[in-house]
């Protein structure tokens, strides 16, 4: 298991003040040492702020644009890998419109923006200026990754130490882990001769590394006063096959990740993470990036894993739908059909997902994909099912869907 990342958050106000991005470097300092020492590899440490519309008094997008530079810069020279500016909120039209402007000037800095929050619902103007974004920003980059560094959000809190739906709430610095840790449900269901003793070497490893990184997290918190915020351990993976979660679900007994029985896996591996007792931070439950998942991507190329397997995997608790590699004709009326059947998924059953997709240009369902990042395994494209919405669904409202009420409440 390896620390995916340190994540600070904290409000570095605008103009930036520098002794809040001094206090930030200390930290990091000190913690990667630290946490090194407790036995993990770091990969990274990120900086998430405050939403970045909330940091400037008069909105502009130019203000944006220097803010978000100046903000990357600094967080390098503390010594961050990443920064992220937070979500544009629903009800500010203008911030959803700079996301493609940000990234284009920017290099590091990640970026989401809400479609729907617990509070007020689903919102259709939301879903379809997320999908917007995603369809500006797959023609910067050839290859599609522009959208790497932009999520949509579906009632995500702050406080998440994954990028790119990290953002901070309040004044005061807080920090929390988001670790690597497929290989751990890899290891605990190689040799389990049964469901009860697969289930119980994941939760024992949980909480054995949870332990430590608790410890650690309460020391760090001790020496710099920012706040502890927890872990999540979302078992995220890396492109080789030991350290993938899909290599998981075919440890358990799945023939084939999408095949049926995977949903099963999905359910039994999320309440593993549930029965686990550590201080929890974001989502904690399962991560499927189809692109950073050495088994996921397999799966997808060859045909078993598809999109709808993805959003229903979801449903039983997971991150939602991330790096999924699109045909590069994609529409945006066809983005959000998907994604607002995400958002409802979020509302309908109260939980925190995300949507990271990633047309790619001149490439057509079924086309390998063709990155060169350490962090990708390459799949092929993956065919979407969708049209263009019409009627009421293509209205301005919001609308709020309620958890179905448990027998006898």
């Amino acid at each position: 298991m390896k620390i995916r990342s340190i994540t600070y958050f904290l409000n570095p106000r605008w103009p930036l003040v520098d002794e809040r991005l001094a206090a930030a470097g200390v930290f990091i300092a000190t913690a990667r040492p630290a946490v090194q020492a407790a036995g993990y590899e770091v990969q990274t440490a990120r900086l998430a702020t405050v939403p970045f519309p909330e940091l400037l008094e008069r909105w502009s997008t130019e203000e944006a644009v220097r803010l978000a530079v100046a903000l990357e810069a600094a967080a390098a020279a503390q010594g961050y890998n990443y920064p992220a500016l937070g979500p544009a909120r629903l009800g500010q039209p203008e911030a959803y419109a700079a996301i493609p402007e940000i990234l284009k000037a920017t290099s590091s800095t990640f970026l989401c923006a809400e479609m729907s929050t617990r509070e007020a619902g689903v919102s259709l103007p939301g879903v379809r200026a997320c999908a917007g974004i995603i369809h500006a920003l797959a023609s910067q980059d050839p290859n599609g990754f522009g959208n790497m560094y932009f999520t949509a959000l579906a009632n995500v809190p702050p406080g998440s130490p994954f990028f790119p739906a990290a953002y901070h709430a309040g004044d005061a610095p807080a920090f929390a882990f988001a670790t690597e840790a497929a290989d751990l449900a890899v290891a605990a269901f190689e040799a389990a001769g049964s469901l009860d003793v697969a289930i119980g070497n994941l939760v024992a490893a949980l909480e054995q590394h949870g332990a430590a990184l608790a410890k650690v997290g309460e020391e760090l918190a001790a020496q710099t006063g920012a706040r502890f915020g927890g872990i999540d351990f979302s078992l995220a993976g890396f492109p080789t096959g030991a350290q993938s979660l899909g290599t998981a679900f075919e440890r358990l007994g799945v023939p084939a990740v999408g095949r049926h029985g995977s949903l099963a896996a999905a359910a039994l591996i999320a309440d593993a993470i549930d029965r686990a007792q550590f201080p929890r931070a974001g989502f904690s439950g399962l991560m499927l990036p189809v692109l950073e998942d050495y088994t996921l991507a397999k799966r997808a190329a060859e045909g078993p894993l598809t999109i709808k397997d993805v959003l229903m995997f979801s449903a039983v608790c997971g991150t939602g739908l991330d790096t999924l590699p699109l045909p590069g004709d994609t529409t945006p009326e066809q983005l959000a059909a998907l994604l607002l059947d995400l958002a409802a998924l979020a509302q309908r059953l109260d939980k925190p997902l995300t949507a990271r997709l990633m047309p790619i240009p001149g490439k057509r369902a079924g086309e390998p994909t063709t990155f060169e990042f350490d962090f990708f395994a390459n799949s092929r494209v993956m065919a979407l099912d969708a049209a263009p919405l019409a009627g009421p669904l293509m209205g301005d409202e919001s609308f709020v869907l309620r958890p179905r009420p448990r027998q006898g409440e």
